[in-house]
């Protein structure tokens, strides 16, 4: 107990204050990324329920393709060719030749919202489907406009219906963040990598990554759970 203490004392005598920074990492390239990809998502739904065919193909290709690979691949594939791809956009859009650098933060986050993107789309595309087609038929026939429709009646039903999937998508993007340490950023598995490796303690360090995971993962469902009970509030219970 006293080395677990002694290793995992705060400043340069320990690692806690490493392990507490990769927290923090994680933690910010997970929001970053969920956020990200509930917007990606909330365009992948729209294109799915498209009347346009078109659209309805690209949605359903983005989200055959995203989740039938491994999240690891499309790390690696964004890592490999996200800079080349930034660019080509800047040499055509702009005619700059110069070399650009994506940072491991900016492409943790556009590849784990890639991914999370591509199941809060079948989530919000199932919220949607999920509202009773009567209360849009009363509202239009209140004479509601389209867009009152969707504030009023769409966006609260939707999110209620929604947030349960996407708690579970925001737990598969907060612990699919220690991918993330293949590039470099310096979270959760990246320190506990590194303070393994300088003191030869690998048990003691993974450990406490799992605990820090799981402080976060616990935080997280209780957070979620606060926001499902205001989504429910006055919907009467069978």
């Amino acid at each position: 107990m006293a080395e677990w203490v002694d290793l995992l004392a705060w400043g340069d005598a320990g690692w806690g204050d490493e392990m507490i920074r990769g927290a923090f990492w994680t933690l910010l390239l997970a929001t970053v990324a969920f956020t990200l990809g509930v917007a990606i998502g909330s365009v992948g739904a729209a294109a799915k329920l498209s009347y346009l065919l078109p659209a309805r193909w690209l949605g359903q290709g983005y989200t055959t393709v995203i989740r039938g690979v491994p999240d690891l691949l499309v790390i690696y594939l964004l890592f490999f060719g996200g800079n080349q791809a930034v660019m080509a956009i800047a040499r055509g859009l702009f005619g700059y030749d110069g070399y650009i650098e994506l940072n491991a933060f900016t492409i943790g986050a556009i590849a784990l919202a890639t991914v999370s993107g591509a199941y809060s789309t079948e989530v919000i595309r199932g919220a949607v489907l999920a509202v009773p087609r009567g209360q849009i038929e009363a509202a239009r026939a209140c004479g509601m406009s389209g867009w009152l429709l969707f504030r009023r009646i769409m966006v609260p039903q939707v999110a209620r219906y929604a947030l349960p999937g996407l708690g579970n998508v925001w737990q598969l993007t907060l612990k699919d963040t220690s991918l993330i340490s293949i590039v470099g950023l310096v979270e959760i598995m990246r320190s506990a990598g590194v303070a393994s490796g300088s003191t030869q303690k690998p048990f003691i360090f993974y450990l406490s990554a799992a605990v820090l995971y799981l402080a976060l993962t616990a935080g997280s469902n209780r957070v979620f759970g606060l926001a499902e009970l205001w989504a429910n509030r006055g919907v009467r219970r069978a």
